[in-house]
């Protein structure tokens, strides 16, 4: 049997809304001070419990608001979750918001050493990798420029040539990013496709069925927070879109 690369122990996610409209910093303040601030809670997971082997491809299924990304979210370990745990056996590149950790005062090299430390690797394996991960988010000269001078497409370039470029041994992905330009759409998506099929663990969110029936061997099936199911894809796919299509017929 191989190793368990990642175990989710009956974890849940809460969050706290606001439920009652606040119209200005004081007002919020004023009623945060005197404890009067009125929430809701909304539970976004609900004691979910599975565990992913090595070398798994495990695809997330779901209609909007099922729970997906804050599944991924509170694997990659930026969501904390509530109650339960999550155990992570090995590294990480959560590919989910690309650049959304970069330090903007700082140039984009000093991201990549940065980012890369975040992503668990070695001042020394970055250097050795530098020259490949600038070549390939095509920056050129504006590595050197501060982050906060990027345009979004900047960012999410360098964003995905770090997490692609220090070899992860989990891939987390939202969708299959189309970051860039043409050019580099075409490029980042061959990538991707090719570290999906290289033996790494992969868990993959997508509403595209056919792209997680290419390239994932199981699915876990989220429902208004919950597992609904785990099987193998192409059965739960079909089960799935049958499901999508009555309520689609019912309206």
């Amino acid at each position: 049997m191989p190793k368990v690369d990642v175990e989710v122990n009956r974890v849940s996610v809460k969050f706290r809304l606001d439920s009652e409209k606040i119209d200005s910093l004081k007002e919020y303040f004023l009623k945060l001070t005197m404890r009067s601030i009125e929430y809701t809670e909304f539970n976004a997971l609900k004691s979910i419990d599975f565990k992913i082997h090595n070398g798994e491809r495990i695809g997330i299924i779901g209609h909007n608001g099922a729970g997906k990304s804050t599944l991924l979210k509170t694997i990659a370990g930026v969501v904390k979750p509530t109650e339960g745990s999550v155990v992570v056996n090995g590294s990480i590149a959560p590919l989910l918001e690309l650049g959304a950790g970069f330090d903007a005062d700082l140039t984009g090299v000093e991201n990549i050493f940065l980012n890369g430390a975040i992503l668990g690797r070695s001042k020394k394996y970055l250097e050795e990798k530098f020259d490949e991960i600038v070549e390939y988010s095509g920056l050129g000269k504006f590595i050197h420029t501060p982050v906060k001078n990027y345009s979004s497409g900047m960012r999410a370039r360098l964003g995905f040539s770090i997490a692609t470029k220090v070899d992860p041994d989990i891939l987390i992905v939202d969708e299959i990013l189309g970051v860039g330009d043409e050019n580099f759409q075409i490029k980042s998506s061959k990538t991707m496709k090719e570290m999906m099929t290289s033996g790494k663990t992969v868990i993959l969110v997508s509403h595209n069925l056919a792209q997680v029936k290419q390239l994932t061997e199981r699915v876990i099936w989220l429902h208004e927070g919950e597992v609904r199911q785990i099987g193998k894809t192409n059965e739960l796919c079909r089960e799935y879109k049958d499901y999508m299509d009555e309520i689609l017929n019912k309206k």
